[in-house]
């Protein structure tokens, strides 16, 4: 197979101008934060400080939230969904507007290949604000209930692997439906959160509607037990949303927990290989294989292994790692230097309990944090790389001999959010689905996104839709009971 050289085409860091520090997002206005140790982000890539970044205290999340409450109570929540729907629509158009800053944004504090960011993320952020801006008027037809109206104040976590992106998942629904949003980014990529806020006093947003307050995580708990929120939306780990479930327990809160993932990826011998192949590379190495819906165990029937393995190990061999900021890049830097040594760690263990590694053996950057794509064959149901979520650019490859078998080696996780089938059968197809506990199922694709389509899981992979019709009904109340 040919191998092609490609020059360097770097994206330009000029449409970007990064403040030096930044503080918090509080009615309307950023403001100092009244205590805390500032952090500061860095460029995955490069280890170079992009900012310092202030960390809200529980005093600034209590401001948030009352800056929040008075927006809801004063204009908000008495405004005519049509009102707000052109927020929304004027939120996505300078979204679109300011496309190229917020990918580049994106790219230099997450890690991620630009190419992603700039024709994944950011066009998705816009599709959410559009989407839901034309439900913002039309809550009555949703069924969902009659009389159907915001709950209150909102309290939003979202996770570093797609920052701008889960933002959108959140915040735009809330807005739509009338509440207002006291939101943190990760510690580590708060950079499109702050940018995003000055969005909504570029949209004139009413002050108070949407908060943004930084911190690691001690400020989410902040949010989480504080007694004027009424709805929590958190995704990230499953450890930290068994946390948040305990922490609520016996109180009004409502919440929708996006966790975990250990997706399969099941491949028939009859699937059309080229396109498995694909398929697979996009499920476990986009985004470096830092998405909670990963296809990061690959069930491949027994008589085919060897010639998916041996395709695979081909493709991956073609994949460019590096410089995340260069169009041809493939595959970017980890986020981190923990989630780094977390992959490691892991990946030590599969070979320690026996299974095969394999990786491309590309050159990696001297600085910043890099990990090969990564395949590990041989691998037992048992084994803690086919159990625990790896979070990283690793896939394990298991074998089945039926559909029977694909269904119980795919459904025996703690997690239940996502699952790819390979095959030509459509009959296959949706006896699988219906078999499958995954709240996601792909049929010969991986990885594909809309607003229209919700999105969730089950048993360890949290609770609660988002996105469609269905992830209005978290943000929305129709009893009788005031707020």
């Amino acid at each position: 197979m040919p191998t092609f050289e490609y020059a360097p085409a770097p994206e330009s860091r000029a449409v970007v101008d990064i403040a030096s520090s930044h503080g918090l997002f509080i009615g309307g206005e950023f403001v100092e934060a009244t205590g805390g140790k500032p952090f500061k982000t860095v460029n995955p890539a490069t280890e170079e400080v992009l900012s310092e970044v202030s960390e809200a205290t529980a005093d600034d999340v209590d401001a948030a939230v009352r800056a929040a409450r008075t927006a809801y109570t004063r204009v908000w929540s008495r405004m005519s969904g049509a009102d707000r729907g052109k927020y929304l629509y004027r939120i996505a158009r300078i979204i679109q507007e300011r496309a190229r800053e917020l990918a580049v944004l994106e790219t230099l504090d997450n890690g991620k290949p630009i190419k992603e960011s700039r024709d994944v993320d950011v066009p998705l952020v816009a599709a959410h604000f559009f989407y839901h801006a034309g439900w913002a008027d039309k809550l009555e037809y949703a069924s969902l209930g009659s009389n159907p109206r915001g709950i209150g104040v909102v309290g939003q976590v979202i996770p570093w692997n797609f920052p701008l992106l889960m933002l959108a998942w959140k915040v735009a629904p809330a807005l739509a439906t009338g509440n207002t949003v006291v939101l943190k980014p990760a510690e580590t990529t708060p950079l499109t959160a702050l940018a995003f806020a000055e969005i909504c006093r570029q949209a004139d947003l009413p002050p108070g509607v949407v908060n943004i307050v930084t911190g690691a995580g001690a400020t989410g708990q902040a949010i989480v037990d504080h007694p004027g929120v009424d709805k929590l939306a958190f995704t990230g780990s499953t450890g930290v949303g068994k946390m948040i479930a305990r922490s609520i327990a016996g109180t009004r809160k409502r919440a929708t927990l996006e966790l975990g993932g250990k997706g399969a990826n099941i491949v028939f011998d009859d699937a059309a290989m080229d396109q498995a192949i694909e398929g697979i590379v996009t499920g476990i190495f986009f985004n470096q294989g830092h998405v909670c819906c990963a296809g990061s165990r690959l069930l491949v029937q027994e008589n085919v292994v060897d010639e998916v393995l041996r395709r695979l190990k081909r493709r991956l061999g073609t994949l460019r790692v590096g410089d995340p900021m260069d169009k041809n890049t493939d595959v970017g830097a980890i986020n981190s230097k923990a989630q780094l040594d977390r992959i490691t760690e892991l990946a030590g263990v599969g070979e320690a309990e026996g299974a095969e590694r394999w990786d491309s053996g590309c050159d990696l950057p001297t600085s910043g944090y890099w990990f090969r794509p990564t395949v590990f064959s041989g691998v037992s149901q048992s084994s803690r790389i086919a159990q625990e979520e790896i979070f990283g650019p690793v896939v394990s490859v298991l074998t089945f001999r039926t559909p029977g078998e694909a269904v119980a080696k795919a459904n025996n996780t703690p997690y239940g959010l996502s699952a790819g089938i390979w095959t030509e059968k459509g009959s296959r197809i949706l006896w699988m689905a219906d078999q499958l506990r995954a709240g996601v199922v792909w049929a010969n694709t991986f990885n594909k996104f809309d607003p229209t389509s919700p999105f969730g899981g089950y048993k360890e992979s949290g609770y609660g839709r988002e996105g469609g019709r269905h992830g209005l009904e978290a943000y929305v109340s129709t009893g009788q009971e005031t707020t």
